[in-house]
């Protein structure tokens, strides 16, 4: 009963990737939203996460830390997200640095096939946005935008960056199973990010294999009937579940802070399900 009313956003942005928040105004604007605890899931970086829990101290609100791990499969990009890491793992720091080059690179080489598609674009107006964090391609999608080069963030996405795209580069030479056992090797628990963009559900059964223990069930893409889905594959391979809104702030402005929040008993059994692996 004592988790009754409770609730958690377990997939917060900050400006340390691809965000527009600091990790103080994440966690007071959590706050407003009357939630009782979030996990900061930069991608690929954990820069965010010691300053949300230091602003998280003097409003009473718990701040989980995590990841976003950036991995592909077979030519897919695919999100593992990895709760309660110690960010300090000397193994992951290292990882993450090699990611940060590959992000780099691959901002690069999206800016080339732009402007080879005459969309003139430098990837240093990109970098700017970014200020030094985890850069990625919603700031290529931003910098667009700002640029006047399309009319929306969706757009940029649709007609140029997004998986189909022309521009489209993956980048990413780090496979799903490498993300999974890093995460475990540094205390973490690995879920599976938004599933509904793994297009074939049987690829979550080899996730699975790979030491997957939760799905993010809970998420603002995904209609009633994939909930229904993937609740019932989580109950049937004892998986836990998790969910989020993937705020990004004002990059991403429909979507707010708790808008996409689960019960903080989920939470619970995320430390439980960690406290067993120790």
């Amino acid at each position: 009963m004592e988790n009754k009313g409770k609730f958690a956003d377990l997939h917060l942005h900050t400006f340390y990737s691809d965000g527009t928040f600091s990790p103080e105004e994440l966690v007071l604007k959590s706050k407003k939203a009357g939630l009782c605890a979030i996990a900061v899931v930069d991608h690929d970086t954990v820069a965010g996460i010691q300053p949300a829990i230091e602003a998280a101290a003097e409003r009473w609100i718990e701040v989980l830390p995590g990841i976003e791990l950036s991995s592909e499969y077979e030519g897919a990009e695919v999100h593992i997200l990895g709760y309660l890491i110690d960010c300090g793992n000397p193994d992951l720091l290292q990882r993450l640095e090699l990611l940060r080059k590959a992000r780099l690179e691959r901002v690069r080489k999206i800016t080339d096939k732009l402007q080879a598609l005459g969309v003139a674009i430098g990837p240093e107006s990109v970098f700017e946005l970014s200020r030094g964090g985890t850069v990625g391609r919603l700031h290529i999608a931003r910098a667009l935008f700002n640029q006047g080069k399309v009319s929306s963030i969706a757009e940029a996405f649709k007609k140029y960056i997004g998986d189909k795209g022309p521009a489209y580069v993956l980048g990413f030479k780090f496979s799903a199973q490498e993300a999974i056992a890093l995460i475990k090797n540094c205390g973490g628990v690995p879920v599976l990010a938004h599933p509904y963009l793994i297009k074939d559900d049987a690829l979550i059964l080899k996730f699975i294999a790979y030491g997957i223990q939760g799905l993010e069930v809970y998420y603002p893409e995904h209609s009633q009937s994939m909930v229904n889905f993937y609740l019932a594959l989580a109950k049937k391979h004892n998986l836990l579940v998790t969910g989020g809104s993937d705020f990004h702030g004002h990059a991403k402005p429909e979507v707010k802070i708790g808008s996409q929040k689960i019960s903080y008993a989920l939470v619970e059994k995320l430390k439980q399900a960690q406290r067993c692996r120790k």
